[in-house]
């Protein structure tokens, strides 16, 4: 067994597993690799939560054959290789640079143990050999690049030594960002006549603020729909800083007088209680020593992100999502990591001027995609985090965590974010907008039946529509019993004609 996996006994650990295992370091490896002592076609294949590798591919018997193995052939997890560097004499460390000091994985290394731990290794820098990017841009979206002239190594990660989010390219990905989203968008609204795209973007803002509390399982009145809904429209017009997040949480929590303002003070977990009411964590955040330095590292690599042109909806996917795994706040994590991706998408420009894609609602219609997203990040996480339960029956986390929610792959959360907001715009904003034209040609034409308010035109619209084409016996003989049976025959007919084919269209 391997972190709960079953290893056959026909295969071996390999690369940072097998160093994982050797140095009893705690820290997850999210996919496993093994070589095999049997031949496999294609030189590996993914099995039962493993990547199994030929035989051929089998790395040796010491530190850096491992280590080099894993540079070469599997992703890069910051969080497992700091972990690793910690655990090995920093001799080996500064012995495997020396071994082959103009190596392009010893150039890597040397460049991420130092990075990664700020230590410094007893190694000269590297003589003018050919400078080498840290991460494969064929593999990984990526930073611009920062030549580290010690090392003839080119930064170009998406953050810090404070906060990094890492993220793959994978099909999914890079389908995604050639989609030419943001230009769909901004070609649905350009094509729509002004009013319309305002009262559009006020019922897509509506039904992303409703949605958003949904997913947290409240139904907020009205008033505070409108005052969130106020925040989120705002979103994009600030730095994006620790201040600004915390001026936000204050809009979403306006009565605190049972909930401490601002950064908490204490423990914070997500899950259930016993019958006592002590905690069964299912998830818990960021332990609150460490919250000022992440939160610092997570506006640095925002910025970074920004700076260096990542794709907006990236960018969005590894802020929001890293926020909400720090979990600041002792309550509303999960609404201000939604706004923080508005944010983004609104100071990028993806998003149309004035309007807001309605992610919440596709989130709340993909609920059970969203939660195992989030959960596929933090269960592995808890098998690491020492905790007692306190007095208060909150949790206190016993040993240094900071690290698994500094480093993370974020490549899950960008594919989850990305496929709400392709339906957001594919679907979402055009058909909101196709709903709109067709009411307004449904009314004008009620009006030339009979002359009667805008108001009462709107109800008889949604009545009939409510009740698939027909105005019900009810209606008829409450709201509108003063309109003839042919009246009420046109009308119907003005409504069928207006929305014909408009309930067939599919998000799907």
């Amino acid at each position: 067994m391997f972190q709960d996996r079953l290893l056959n006994d026909q295969t071996r650990l390999v690369g940072l597993a097998a160093l994982v295992h050797a140095l009893s370091v705690k820290a997850p490896v999210r996919r496993p690799s093994a070589v095999s002592e049997k031949h496999i076609r294609g030189s590996h294949r993914d099995e039962g939560g493993w990547r199994l590798y030929d035989k051929r591919y089998w790395a040796g018997e010491n530190f850096a054959d491992h280590l080099t193995f894993a540079l070469r052939h599997e992703s890069l997890d910051l969080l497992v290789l700091k972990r690793i560097f910690q655990a090995v004499p920093k001799a080996e460390i500064e012995a495997f640079v020396k071994a082959a000091p103009t190596g392009v994985p010893t150039r890597r290394v040397w460049f991420l143990y130092e990075f990664l731990t700020g230590d410094t290794l007893d190694v000269s820098d590297t003589p003018n050999a050919a400078a080498v990017d840290l991460l494969d841009e064929d593999a990984y979206f990526t930073g611009k690049a920062k030549l580290s002239k010690r090392h003839r190594v080119r930064d170009n990660l998406l953050g810090t030594n404070d906060f990094t989010p890492m993220i793959r390219k994978t099909p999914a990905l890079v389908a995604f960002t050639a989609s030419g989203l943001a230009a769909k968008a901004s070609d649905t609204v350009g094509r729509t006549g002004a009013h319309v795209v305002s009262r559009a973007a006020n019922f897509l803002l509506l039904a992303d603020s409703r949605a958003s509390f949904a997913i947290e399982g409240e139904r907020p009145p009205r008033n505070r729909l409108e005052r969130w809904g106020r925040a989120v429209i705002q979103a994009g017009r600030h730095p994006l800083t620790v201040d600004e997040i915390v001026r936000l949480h204050g809009v979403l929590i306006e009565d605190t007088r049972l909930i401490h303002p601002g950064i908490r003070p204490d423990g914070v977990f997500l899950g259930e209680r016993d019958h006592d009411n002590n905690p069964l964590p299912e998830f818990i955040g960021a332990r609150p020593d460490d919250l000022d330095s992440l939160m610092r590292g997570l506006i640095k690599a925002n910025a970074r992100m920004r700076d260096d042109g990542l794709d907006p909806v990236l960018q969005a996917a590894a802020t929001a999502f890293g926020f909400v795994y720090v979990h600041p706040f002792q309550d509303g994590n999960g609404r201000l990591h939604r706004c923080l991706i508005h944010h983004v998408l609104a100071e990028r420009k993806f998003t149309p001027p004035g309007m807001v894609f309605p992610v919440s609602s596709v989130m709340l219609d993909r609920i059970d995609d969203y939660r195992t997203t989030l959960q596929s990040h933090s269960t592995p996480l808890m098998e690491f985090i020492d905790w007692r339960p306190t007095p208060d029956r909150n949790v206190e986390v016993l040993n240094d965590t900071a690290d698994l929610y500094r480093y993370y792959d974020c490549t899950e959360e960008a594919e989850f974010l990305y496929g709400c907001v392709k339906r957001t715009v594919e679907y979402d904003l055009p058909h909101e907008i196709d709903y709109l034209r067709r009411h307004d040609e449904a009314r004008r034409s009620i009006m030339e039946v009979v002359e009667m308010p805008d108001r009462l035109a709107d109800d008889l619209l949604l009545f009939i529509r409510q009740n698939n084409g027909t105005l019900s016996r009810k209606r008829r003989e409450r709201e509108f019993e003063a309109l003839s049976d042919k009246e009420v025959a046109q009308i119907e007919k003005v409504v069928q004609d207006a929305f014909d084919g408009f309930e067939t269209a599919s998000h799907e």
